[in-house]
């Protein structure tokens, strides 16, 4: 009777060549989008077309669609890599907040204090924001989130969440346009949200109350702030 040899478990060789592809694509994928954010950043970005996006990244029309399906899905991607981090600051923050009315306020006041720091990011999410949603898929859960808690515990007295979600990020993204387009004074951020409030039927007392309490610090130093 012989014995069976033992069997060996050998290490398998990583494939090099796998990881210097994975490596390429990824890097390919963020030229583009770095593309994108430059022309959507400007003034008439709002009419990049593909062959702009390719010609700035330095790639060809068909590496383009190696990566994205078309415009719509370049802009969804740009957007969650323009805002995802800051909004999870902006969440961050927010969520250390109780009263719902005030999350709203803080909210809107820091998405309109970066669009006067910084018009390149304002105009790309306006440009951005003109063919889908606005401020990207995240932002639009969360501010539905955020106005459903309002109106579950009574203090945004509105007949829906969607309608609330709506003037929420509607007026924001008006009040960015103008903020992009002209000078507008230094408290508009304050006086855009305090009015918000009113829309979402809070009394304009409290509203303005509200809007011009103390900014707390954003809670990510990913915010970019």
């Amino acid at each position: 009777m012989t014995d069976t040899p033992p069997q060996i478990d050998m290490p398998q060789q990583t494939d090099g060549r796998t990881e210097v592809g994975r490596k390429r694509r990824a890097e390919t994928r963020a030229r583009i989008i770095a593309a994108a954010f430059a022309i959507f950043g400007e003034e008439n970005g709002l009419f990049a077309r593909i062959e702009d996006i390719v010609e700035q990244a330095g790639v060809t029309r068909a590496t383009f669609y190696n990566h994205f399906s078309g415009m719509v899905d370049l802009r969804e991607a740009v957007t969650r890599e323009v805002t995802h981090d800051f909004l999870e600051a902006v969440t961050a923050t927010v969520s250390q907040i109780p009263d719902s009315r005030e999350q709203c306020t803080v909210a809107v006041r820091y998405y309109l204090r970066r669009a006067q720091k910084d018009r390149r990011w304002a105009w790309s999410m306006l440009n951005m924001s003109a063919s889908g949603e606005i401020f990207g898929a995240e932002t639009v859960r969360q501010a539905l989130r955020t106005i459903t808690d309002g109106v579950d515990n009574g203090s945004l007295p509105i007949p829906s969440a969607e309608l609330g979600r709506d003037i929420l990020l509607g007026a924001t993204l008006a009040a960015m346009g103008s903020i992009a387009k002209r000078d507008m004074p230094e408290n508009y951020p304050e006086v855009v949200a305090g009015y918000i409030l009113c829309g979402l039927g809070v009394d304009r007392d409290a509203a303005k109350s509200i809007a011009h309490l103390p900014l707390p610090p954003l809670e990510a130093a990913a915010a970019n702030d």
